[in-house]
């Protein structure tokens, strides 16, 4: 799965055909090999976004009863060794780089088929939670006047339109806005330090409370909060779809993936763990889904929170917009290859060649979504499918290194087996409710691939079609 999340800018692409048959074929292109390690590292922070633990703190917080650091931490290890199976998949199957083919080839078709549909939803999901947080932020920190509808229908609109133009976001334009939102979390950091500093009275129990409280620790909360914390690291696997583009790819790739992890990782435990020094358990939120621009009016007064406020919702819109576009995609994906019906989800816009029906579903889709839901269950809901996702990863990276193997390491054991646990423990640490409403997903959609596959002994593309 590509940046979801925090999730990963779409490519623009082409999709237009030939006008006739006998139109002489194009001379092949090659994609040319100029990524570096490096240049895969700083797309993959851009990608997953510096600012990926802000959005969702409120329900990291409430969910874990404080420490916040603990399980964005905890979620990371589940990452790293997702990472390195990741990588080490992409380089047996390169060209389709998700993990409904890993699992499909390595496990089950159907198993494959479910992972795939799990993916569908978080694919839908992205832009729904975008329009959630941004309407919220925008209604209760900006113009509170306006009622979040306006601003749902705002922001559904803004999405659907860029989208529709096929507006790209430019490697230039992603590193402005990787540099902005890195002087805004630099200015959070330095004021919640002069805060902190200036408190009457300071004692260990102080900076270690954000990892462990003994008034509220429990590890039902913990595994809970890391549950939805994985949400800070959606995106780092859309580094598998620049292979033809980078530098040795079967190295660079699984290094810039476990480095992208273990960055944004660090990263967002530094900006949690700032955070929960200034905001007690127990004490409300203006609402939840802004509760990190609650924290910055408190450091910084109504000027760092206004500057907050404004780098979370450029953030957003490029996190919402590349969602969309990304789930449009995939839907036309599986209607180009007839594993949705080919009429609606199939045509491509001779004007702009971009999907329009899809983009202007999964927009209608996050809008009606956006009065149904609230953040934090379209997030829980989004990790259902995200960790049996990785799981699946893991799993097959373990049948096919190890089990099936014949260079048997202890590194080919260790790092997917213990991946494929910790993440099948946090998809059980999931809310009940997510577990029903994914399960009613899943269950939908196992019936609808039995009939379509005529027993699962077809396949269904879920790929994102290739940039042309």
């Amino acid at each position: 799965m590509s940046g979801k999340g925090g999730v990963a800018p779409c490519l623009g692409y082409n999709s237009q055909l030939p006008d006739s048959a006998s139109t002489p074929a194009a001379p092949k292109t090659h994609l040319i090999r100029s990524l570096g390690l490096l240049e895969l590292v700083l797309i993959g922070i851009i990608m997953v976004q510096p600012t990926a633990p802000m959005p969702p703190f409120g329900v990291f917080f409430e969910t874990g009863m404080g420490h916040v650091v603990t399980t964005v931490l905890m979620a990371m290890v589940a990452m790293l060794f997702t990472a390195v199976s990741y990588g080490r998949m992409a380089r047996v199957y390169p060209s389709a780089g998700s993990a409904y083919s890993y699992v499909a080839q390595e496990i089950h078709p159907a198993l494959g088929f479910a992972t795939g549909w799990s993916m569908l939803m978080d694919y839908l999901l992205n832009p729904l939670i975008c329009v959630i947080w941004g309407s919220r932020e925008a209604q209760v920190h900006l113009i509170p006047s306006i009622p979040y509808a306006v601003w749902a229908v705002f922001f559904t609109l803004i999405f659907t339109w860029a989208n529709l133009r096929k507006v790209r976001t430019t490697a230039r334009i992603n590193a402005i806005m990787a540099i902005a939102m890195g002087v805004v979390i630099l200015a959070m950091l330095a004021c919640t330090a002069h805060w902190v500093s200036a408190l009457p009275s300071l004692s260990a129990s102080t900076f270690i409370h954000p990892f462990y409280d003994p008034r509220y620790f429990s590890w039902a909360r913990i595994g809970g909060g890391a549950s939805i914390a994985v949400l800070t690291y959606i995106g780092f696997d859309g580094l598998s779809t620049l292979s033809e583009e980078t530098k040795n790819p079967r190295r660079n790739i699984l290094y810039a993936m476990v480095l992208t992890c273990l960055i944004i990782g660090i990263l967002s435990a530094i900006e949690v763990y700032a955070a929960q020094l200034v905001w007690p358990v127990g004490k409300p939120f203006q609402a939840v889904e802004t509760a990190y621009t609650d924290v910055a009016r408190v450091v910084g007064g109504s000027t760092l929170a206004i500057a907050m406020s404004f780098t979370l919702l450029l953030a957003n819109f490029g996190s919402g917009s590349g969602a969309q576009l990304a789930g449009a995609r995939l839907l036309y994906g599986m209607g180009r290859s007839g594993s949705l019906p080919e009429g609606f989800f199939g045509k491509v816009s001779a004007r702009s060649g971009v999907p329009a029906n899809n983009v202007m579903l999964v927009g209608a889709l996050a809008l009606l979504g956006s009065f149904l839901i609230s953040y934090e269950d379209g997030a829980q809901l989004l990790n259902f499918g995200a960790l049996i996702g990785f799981a699946g990863v893991n799993f097959s990276s373990f049948l096919h290194y190890w089990y099936r193997g014949r260079d048997r390491r202890l590194t080919h054991l260790v790092p997917p087996l213990l991946g494929f646990v910790i993440c099948t423990a946090l998809w059980f640490n999931l809310d009940r409710r997510a577990h029903v409403l994914g399960g009613i997903w899943l269950a939908v959609g196992m019936i609808y691939g039995f009939w379509k596959t005529q027993g699962f002994r077809k396949t269904l593309d879920f790929e994102i079609p290739p940039e042309d």
